[in-house]
């Protein structure tokens, strides 16, 4: 029997029609799913390979781009909280393909070895960090290391426990400090504490789609308009860890580990460049000041109309400042060899 015109048009559509539907159908169903799926066909693009290392029984997870020993620094980025790997996707997008890029789940989190509240305070975190550098070898020779908020604030104790390990370092609105002003999220944490006995929400570990929102809209300066399935989809992939975000989240905001970075910048040795959003509601940009005027040789760039995820809404500039920054230092370097 002859296919018609008609038919080949009514079979090619439904061939066509169905991937369309089958994505259409996983979103309403598995947003949560549907959103990891993204981000493994993102990585695959960017050419990023997850690994997994291991230090006796802890395992690292972490993705990378790349072989080490090329002219540039190997680059090791560290997340904020609640965050995994895949949130410096935005900016790798931008980075130099000959840059060797290790993206590294922070204890705990996403399908790094989840233990103990002790490895959650920032000397935790910083002491696991080294153990990981061990265990990929980035300790046999000098690295650049990047850190944001919570990350920003491992990572700049690290730099002061480890300072020989590093070629320099790059603090994006990093936790642990004295800042000057309060910010709309600090100003709501001493509302939370005056409440102890209520059972109140911590701003950034949501439970229902309006606590995403509002978490967005302190997070971002101009959030993301993200469809209502999308949404879903990070509270559904979020939910079954707000236990574990909330035993992170006392540990750094504990006695312990709240002024971490301020404590140590006094040992931060290698060059050191700070990047803030202006509009941060998350810690105030205040502190890029109190950095500077302790470390008064370091870089700080404030970036205007953007808030305190700026590897989410500045992706192409922070990339470009790192690789700028990157650049002066192998010329001093080069300087001081000739």
């Amino acid at each position: 029997m002859e296919l018609t015109v008609a038919k080949v048009f009514m079979l090619t559509g439904g061939i066509m029609v169905f991937p369309v539907l089958a994505f259409v159908t996983s979103l309403l169903v598995w947003p949560g799913a549907l959103l990891k799926a993204y981000n493994w066909f993102w990585r695959r693009r960017l050419g990023l390979v997850v690994r997994y290392s291991y230090s006796g029984s802890y395992s690292f997870c972490y993705s990378s781009r790349g072989t080490p020993g090329g002219a540039a620094p190997s680059l090791l980025l560290l997340h904020g909280f609640s965050a995994t790997k895949d949130m410096w996707l935005p900016v790798v997008n931008y980075l130099p393909r000959d840059l060797h890029v290790v993206c590294l789940d922070m204890p705990g989190h996403e399908g790094t070895s989840r233990t103990c509240a002790e490895d959650y305070s920032i000397q935790g975190q910083v002491s696991r960090i080294h153990q990981f550098v061990e265990s990929v070898g980035l300790d046999k020779r000098p690295f650049h290391l990047v850190g944001t908020s919570m990350g920003g604030n491992v990572a700049g104790v690290y730099a002061a426990r480890y300072s020989s390990h590093l070629s320099s370092v790059t603090l994006v609105c990093p936790g642990g400090l004295n800042y000057p002003t309060d910010s709309e999220f600090i100003s709501r944490l001493r509302e939370l504490e005056k409440n102890m006995e209520q059972e109140e929400s911590i701003p950034l570990i949501p439970r229902t789609l309006q606590e995403l929102d509002d978490m967005l809209n302190l997070c971002c300066h101009t959030p993301p308009n993200l469809p209502r399935q999308v949404l879903r989809g990070l509270l559904a992939n979020r939910i079954p860890n707000n236990g574990f975000y909330k035993e992170v989240f006392m540990e750094i905001v504990g006695e312990k580990s709240r002024h971490s970075l301020q404590d140590h910048l006094h040992q931060i040795t290698a060059p050191l460049q700070v990047v803030w959003g202006k509009q941060d509601q998350v810690l105030d940009v205040s502190g890029a000041a109190v950095i500077q005027t302790a470390l008064p040789r370091c870089q700080v760039e404030v970036l205007d109309s953007c808030g305190h995820s700026v590897a989410l809404e500045r992706p192409r500039k922070l990339a470009k400042l790192i690789g700028d920054f990157l650049s002066a230092q192998d010329g001093r370097d080069a300087k001081k060899r000739s």
